[in-house]
């Protein structure tokens, strides 16, 4: 079922000279060989999206809308196809695969809406003058997806770009490929024209190094690493060209002491555990009230212990494995630095089995703050537990990160409510759920977690440039 993998330029599928493994995670089997783009063929997808663009930009809004639908009605209907891609690329089980399916659709779904709701507006004025503000795609894109949500992760790119009347070309993960693939097939079975959609992969740097420089790319679009962000931040500004990234968090959870303790506890633990904990707003940093803090502990742990880890394809499944080997070593050193600085290793800590880039879910307790971990992301099934004496240590601990991406608090109080929405410095904070965001909200960072924003009304701004209108009756 896995798809053959190639490039796609001006409606056309294409090898390359250059190829690389994609691998199975679960099973560290070769899944396919991925065409690496070299530079003849970022030339030919540059080309063609700035020939798509021109056909793109005046396309009609209803149109642009309903090509969107009608390739979202389709990525529905392939649900099953492209959730085993996923689960054979990513590892994740396969029910959490359909739902990111669905999921990607609906952010093709809503921004098709947002396509017919770009509106301009009329400022009112002197007499004998009009005043008023116009929207136009920004240019051609160019976007860069990871490869922890292989289809819903584009999907934010694509359907932002399309429905702004931007043409885009696509630098997908090549870890996992194969979602990418299946959104532009639903796009060019929809009737999408030739150009407009551009999918190449490849050197990441080598990409990122040709594209952003060039005149025709007016917005470089990111989900990655703060890391990576920056040095492509850097890169545009060098250009004048338009930043929207969406970059690494470390969530805090605060656990009020009216909080029901054994429904957070459950929550956070499954959750943690959700996509192995690559997840950018994945709760990590959990900071529990001290009179509820060994509850919490307790029934946190039983059920971290207690998650389902195997190949996603099995029934049952509730965690599969990391990404890729790489991610062994790095999680392994975050739990050895914090149980050398202090940290009781409440379950987990070490790779998991001989085959398979598999971790165990792992809980700390009483992390301190000079431990790596309370600083660093670690994108994995690793959670922090730590006893807070009241509200006030638990906002200034979950602030004391460069983060601030996602945030979470489960309170039942209105007072301590309106505090973590006025102090918790993050772009999305949620109250007694650990669901971040929503195709019709906004999402996106503050410090250095981004900037931008990527869904609900105000996840076309990114592609849109403003134009100001004084249209004066007679020339003063």
């Amino acid at each position: 079922m896995y798809p053959d993998l190639n490039l796609f330029i001006d409606g056309h599928w294409r090898k390359a000279e250059r190829s690389i493994a994609v691998v199975n995670p679960a099973t560290e089997e070769e899944l396919g060989q991925l065409p690496c783009a070299g530079r003849a063929d970022l030339q030919d997808a540059l080309a063609a999206a700035e020939k798509g663009l021109a056909i793109w930009s005046r396309t009609a809004p209803r149109d642009r809308a309903d090509i969107i639908l009608r390739a979202a009605a389709l990525m529905r209907e392939r649900q099953e196809e492209i959730a085993l891609t996923i689960t054979a690329e990513h590892g994740k089980p396969l029910a959490q695969a359909r739902l990111e399916v669905i999921r990607g659709a609906e952010f093709f779904e809503w921004d098709a809406g947002e396509a017919m709701r770009a509106y301009g507006r009329v400022i009112p004025a002197a007499a004998g003058s009009k005043l008023s503000v116009h929207h136009y795609p920004i240019g051609v894109v160019a976007a860069f997806s990871p490869w922890n949500f292989p289809m819903s992760q584009p999907a934010r790119k694509v359907a932002g770009a399309l429905a702004s009347g931007c043409s885009i070309i696509l630098k997908a993960a090549e870890e996992t490929p194969g979602g990418a693939v299946h959104i532009v097939r639903a796009f060019e079975d929809a009737g999408l024209p030739a150009g407009v959609l551009n999918l190449v992969f490849g050197v990441p740097a080598e990409i990122s190094e040709f594209l952003i420089p060039q005149p025709a790319v007016k917005l470089v679009a990111l989900t990655g690493s703060t890391a990576v962000g920056r040095q492509l931040t850097a890169l545009a500004a060098r250009h004048d060209t338009r930043a929207l990234m969406e970059l690494g968090g470390h969530a805090p959870v605060i656990i009020c002491e009216d909080a029901d303790v054994e429904k957070a506890a459950l929550s956070g633990a499954i959750r943690k555990m959700r996509n192995t904990g690559q997840v950018c707003t994945s709760p990590t940093r959990f900071f529990v009230h001290h009179s509820i803090f060994e509850e919490f502990k307790t029934r946190f742990t039983k059920r971290a212990a207690a998650t389902v880890v195997g190949n996603g394809m099995e029934p049952g499944v509730e965690m599969g494995p990391t990404a890729n080997e790489r991610r062994i070593p790095v999680l392994t050193a975050l739990v050895e630095d914090a149980v050398a600085k202090g940290a009781e290793l409440l379950t987990g800590g070490a790779r998991l089995g001989d085959r398979g880039y598999f971790f165990q879910p792992t809980v700390l307790a009483n992390v301190p703050p000079e431990a790596q971990i309370m600083q660093e992301e670690p994108f994995g099934p690793i959670a922090v537990l730590n006893p807070v004496a009241d509200l006030d240590a638990a906002i200034t601990a979950a602030n004391a990160v460069p983060y601030g991406l996602a945030g979470y608090g489960m309170t039942n109080r209105a007072d301590y409510i309106d505090r973590m929405i006025d102090e918790v410095e993050v772009g999305n904070l949620s109250i007694n759920t650990l669901e971040a965001s929503l195709p019709e909200t906004p999402f996106g960072g503050v410090k250095a977690s981004g900037q931008g924003r990527e869904g609900g009304a105000d996840g076309l701004d990114s592609y849109l440039t403003v134009k100001n209108v004084w249209h004066s009756r007679s020339i003063t």
